[in-house]
């Protein structure tokens, strides 16, 4: 019946009790431990840190409360049930509020037993899965997962130390490509609101319509079709982070109404009258330079001053090619593992190659190529001719490592154009192929074929 065993520490000082259990649950595959009083009780837990311990509360020299406090003192992560008789619940009770997980009233079954212990078993499951699953989100977020070597990049890494512990709101700018949203999260899971929600939002995918509804929610009957009442992502953020990216794309119609609720820290849902207080922390981010689109009057200036107490510059991955191979070795050793791949670098012309182009699709670009590449390598290190066709012309007498002013060819400026006007349509559609390709004057298959050619995301 139990999900789960260990070893487990049973304390009781009635000796027919303290062997009916340790038999039964012995045979469900425990590893237990008895002490017939709770100095004994503890002095066994020192020696062995069990995870789970069941003690009875009244008991001679050391009472079941005295065990409790100490087992959390030494190990709070132990699991303590508390036997008691019925006249003394209340003071059950009161231990539960001191820390243990649960309280058995006598007289009881091992069948009631062993429930009882299955369920708090499967507690302790889940909150372990939490931990972990918490651990590799910080591992994935954490500063080791941005790489670089390079100046600028130190300079980006000691940006998000210094504003993590804050609160300020933080402006992300940076091609596409280059990582926007991976400092962000790196921001929110090295802040004292990492147990709290990340909640992300395109903003350059939100139809205008649609804008204020996903934001900041709507109760019931707000306009057609609001059959029941929504939070927004404000409301689902609270206490943690939301991280509105490219937020050049929001219209100036509704950035007078987010620069309201930055400045009250309060919402309202559609349909509604009541204002509903948000504690949530903004970074945002935008390819565009937004002192351009002010400029332009695309951006309203002081909601700029708004968000972008910090602001971080991330660079294009050609203005930092000795990060080149670094990444390129992290995404290869990412891949092969996740196909299980014995594949362990790169050919020396792969890596003049990398070097030497100019990665209009930054670090995005990069990770698609070493994927590709991966998929069709078949020694044990990934070779020319696994890249991409777009790099094939590149060899290691034509790169001119390191010159940025490096001559195209013809060739080279009509494949750098198409990739522009790819991703330019895509971006245009959201990523909808089929209306994309109709931009560009192609077929779909034809779209489809290019950008594996490039090297492009094609699911």
């Amino acid at each position: 019946m139990n999900v789960c065993t260990g070893r487990l520490l049973v304390v009781e000082d009635e000796p027919l009790l303290r062997i009916t259990i340790r038999d039964a649950l012995q045979k469900e595959g425990w590893a237990v431990d008895t002490a017939e009083d709770g100095v004994q009780g503890v002095t066994l837990f020192e020696r062995h840190l069990h995870e789970v311990v069941l003690t009875d509360l009244v008991m001679p020299r050391m009472d079941g409360m005295e065990v409790l406090r100490r087992v959390k003192a030494m190990h709070p992560e132990t699991t303590v049930v508390i036997v008691t008789a019925h006249g003394t619940v209340e003071k059950a009770v009161e231990a539960m509020r001191e820390g243990a997980a649960d309280f058995i009233a006598k007289p009881f079954s091992m069948a009631q037993l062993l429930v009882r212990l299955s369920n708090i078993c499967s507690v302790r499951k889940l909150r372990e899965q939490n931990v972990r699953l918490q651990e590799q989100l910080e591992r994935r977020f954490s500063f080791s997962n941005i790489i670089g070597k390079s100046k600028a990049m130190q300079e980006v890494f000691e940006l998000i130390r210094l504003v993590a512990d804050s609160d300020a709101s933080v402006l992300v700018q940076g091609e596409s490509g280059t990582g926007k949203e991976l400092v962000a999260s790196a921001i929110h899971y090295n802040s004292p609101r990492r147990a709290k929600p990340y909640i992300r939002v395109s903003c350059a995918s939100l139809p205008e319509s649609l804008i204020e509804s996903e934001l900041f929610g709507y109760e019931k009957g707000a306009f057609t079709g609001a059959s029941e009442r929504r939070i927004g992502r404000f409301e689902a953020a609270h206490g943690g982070t939301l991280f509105l990216d490219e937020i050049g794309e929001l219209p100036l119609s509704f950035q007078v109404k987010l620069l309201r609720v930055l400045q009250e820290r309060q919402i309202e849902r559609l349909g509604s009258h009541r204002s509903i207080d948000v504690d949530v922390r903004i970074v945002s981010a935008s390819l565009r330079p937004l002192e351009e689109e002010i400029a332009e009057g695309r951006f309203r200036e002081d909601l700029f001053f708004r968000i972008n107490t910090v602001t971080i510059h991330l660079p294009p991955l050609r203005e930092r090619r000795e990060d080149v191979p670094l990444l390129a070795q992290a995404f290869l050793r990412e891949f092969a593992e996740e196909r299980g791949k014995e594949v362990d670098g790169f050919t020396d012309d792969v890596l003049e190659v990398f070097e030497g182009y100019d990665w209009p699709g930054n670090v995005r670009e990069l990770r698609n190529a070493v994927e590709r590449a991966l998929l069709f390598c078949r020694g044990p290190k990934v070779t020319l001719g696994d890249l991409p066709p777009n790099f094939h012309r590149l060899s290691r007498k034509r790169v001119a490592v390191g010159v940025p002013d490096r001559v195209m060819t013809l060739k080279e400026a009509v494949q750098r154009a198409e990739v522009d006007a790819i991703r330019a349509a895509l971006a245009a559609t959201d990523g909808g192929k089929s209306r994309a390709a109709e931009l560009l004057g192609v077929s779909r298959k034809t779209l489809w074929e290019k950008m594996k050619a490039y090297g492009l995301e094609v699911g």
